[in-house]
């Protein structure tokens, strides 16, 4: 466990570098993100790291400022009362930091008297336990005690195995709801179901997650009835604190899912606040048989299949359902748009581009995180690349774990080449949705363009892996074949490469977002200029490329022919 964990932007990487060798010279441990593993996603490595430190230091800067992923560093830092500000260029704070102590840094090259630097290791001291400054503070300034805890998927024991998007639905629900607790770290939805399925040791999980409590349970689904068994378990004995059993009309479940929450934060001794148990309680429908359909619906957006139209149609659909049996429910219309505007601009399909659903949406409820992503997956589209980020930056900040944020946003950031926050959203994505292999590839894009060839190799393996285990069951997925060969590039299998582009061709000729694919590779792993212009050209005089024109123009991938007279004249 580190004592110090560092939050900054990329522009002023070199003086938190800085900032953390002189804290380790002072006996500090320290942590920044680029010791991250690279078979860990980063958020969940992140909030892991920000969870157990015991001091957060945030180096603000203008880009800092404007960054998303160290606002919400910083937010959660200051909910938990360990947060250390220092600016290093004078920037304006956003709001609300700009009413917090900042030391000045601003042109600080190591000078142990500096008073900006005295005043942030007297406060990592206080916080810390270490230095004489600890020993004056006072106890109420050291952050509170929180316990911790791990909510494990649910296991689906229905008679029919297609009801695990059920069990999986509740388990993340109950997950949502105990990270609304104060008094609880609760572990990732990603580090969770990364251990779905497998019979993992309570004291491996407790030690691997850095987790006090372990929640496990079953879920039956019949007909009109639903059986839920949930147990507490304190991790380091793997001792048993607490049972339960519910039987109940699939109508009650709303109601079920409150009383487990509730229960939980019970036998842990906690007291739920006033507006904790309210949140708790905020479900968004009312109505079982919505809810479900919306569940149904996030099993399809999780498969990973992106770029199959039935997928997308199946979607809409369900969604469609959803909202008419409730009209009021703000993330079955997000859904629904999402669904609508990718069907509208993959496949030029009829039915509008998803832009009326957002609004319905953000108008029920205007803090709903996935009716800010789908404005901006809708925005993108349109070509508004200024107010897509805006409308998804606030998705983000509004829950940075949301499924659909980060499917946006990592799309969004990638076309804006703001790569690193890009890269954390794919991050994010692949971890919560097991089988998506899109997410792997667009992250290996994002780490070759970021000059990391090892970590982009890591994530090509993993996008892969998963490809493999598509095509296992579905061996004319051209979609999988595209990205299995543009992994292989990455992995330097020029020759296996090439064979998958030839055989994904003769499937599936017509796929012209799978040929822009094969361009990106040709283009910047296999040394091919020719071959890329050539995949390109079918691809630009299709009625695909008046959408993917404006990829091309942005996409890191084609740098290598940005310069070529006949890439320029094709986007011109």
């Amino acid at each position: 466990m580190s004592d110090v964990f560092i939050s900054y932007a990329r522009s002023t990487e070199a003086q938190a570098r800085q900032i953390g060798e002189a804290l380790r010279a002072l006996g500090y441990g320290v942590w920044r993100d680029d010791e991250i593993p690279a078979h860990r996603a980063y958020a969940d490595v992140i909030r892991e790291r920000l969870n157990s430190a015991k001091a957060v230091v945030v180096v603000w800067s203008a880009e800092a400022a404007n960054s998303e992923w160290v606002r919400s560093e910083a937010e959660r830092a200051r909910a938990d009362r360990k947060l250390v500000q220092l600016t290093v260029d004078g920037a304006e704070l956003p709001m609300p930091f700009d009413q917090t102590q900042c030391a000045d840094m601003t042109g600080w090259s190591g000078e142990a008297d500096a008073p900006g630097w005295l005043k942030v290791t007297a406060s990592i001291a206080a916080l810390t336990g270490g230095g004489e400054s600890a020993q004056t503070s006072a106890t109420s300034e050291r952050p509170r005690h929180k316990l911790s805890i791990c909510v494990l998927p649910f296991a689906n024991i229905s008679d029919d195995p297609q009801q695990e998007y059920f069990s999986d639905g509740i388990s993340e629900d109950i997950i949502t709801d105990l990270s609304k607790v104060s008094a609880l770290n609760v572990a990732s939805r990603n580090s969770a179901f990364a251990l779905k399925g497998k019979s993992t040791p309570m004291t491996q999980v407790a030690r691997e997650l850095r987790v006090s409590h372990v929640v496990e349970g079953s879920v039956r689904k019949a007909g009109n009835r639903v059986r839920i068994t949930a147990q507490l378990i304190e991790a380091a004995t793997d001792t048993h604190l607490w049972a339960e059993r519910w039987d109940r009309d699939l109508d009650d479940i709303f109601a079920l899912q409150d009383e487990i929450s509730q229960a939980i934060v019970a036998a842990l001794k906690i007291k739920l606040l006033p507006n904790e148990r309210q949140a708790i309680e905020r479900r968004g429908t009312t109505n079982a048989e919505a809810y479900s359909l919306f569940l149904l619906a996030r099993q399809f957006l999780d498969s990973g299949t992106r770029g199959d139209s039935q997928r997308e149609k199946a979607i809409a659909r369900l969604s469609r359902r959803a909202v008419e049996l409730d009209p009021e429910y703000s993330r079955a219309w997000a859904l629904l748009s999402y669904a609508l505007s990718s069907v509208h601009e993959a496949f030029r399909a009829e039915g509008g581009d998803g832009g009326a659903e957002a609004e319905r949406a953000l108008a029920i409820d205007p803090d709903c995180a996935e009716a800010h992503a789908a404005k901006a997956n809708v925005l993108s589209y349109a070509g508004q690349s200024e107010q897509s980020l805006k409308a998804v930056e606030l998705a983000l900040r509004l829950e940075p774990e949301s499924y659909e944020a980060n499917l946006v946003g990592g799309r969004v950031f990638y076309r804006a080449r703001r790569l690193h926050e890009a890269a954390r959203c794919f991050a994010m994505v692949a971890g919560q949705a097991q089988a998506d292999f899109t997410a792997y590839g667009m992250l290996a894009s994002c780490q070759m363009a970021l000059g990391d060839p090892e970590a982009a190799k890591a994530a090509s393996r993993a996008s892969l892996e998963r490809v493999e285990k598509i095509l296992a069951h579905d061996r004319i997925n051209s979609h999988a074949m595209a990205y299995a060969a543009d992994a292989l590039a990455v992995l330097d299998e020029g020759d296996r490469a090439g064979e998958w582009m030839k055989r994904a061709l003769l499937i599936d000729p017509d796929n012209m977002l799978m040929r822009y694919n094969f361009a990106c590779a040709l283009s910047l792993h296999l040394n091919d200029p020719d071959g890329a212009i050539e995949m390109l050209r079918p691809v630009m005089e299709s009625a695909a490329g008046s959408r993917l024109v404006d990829a091309a123009r942005d996409d890191p991938d084609l740098d290598p022919i940005r310069e070529d007279p006949r890439f320029q004249a094709m986007i011109a």
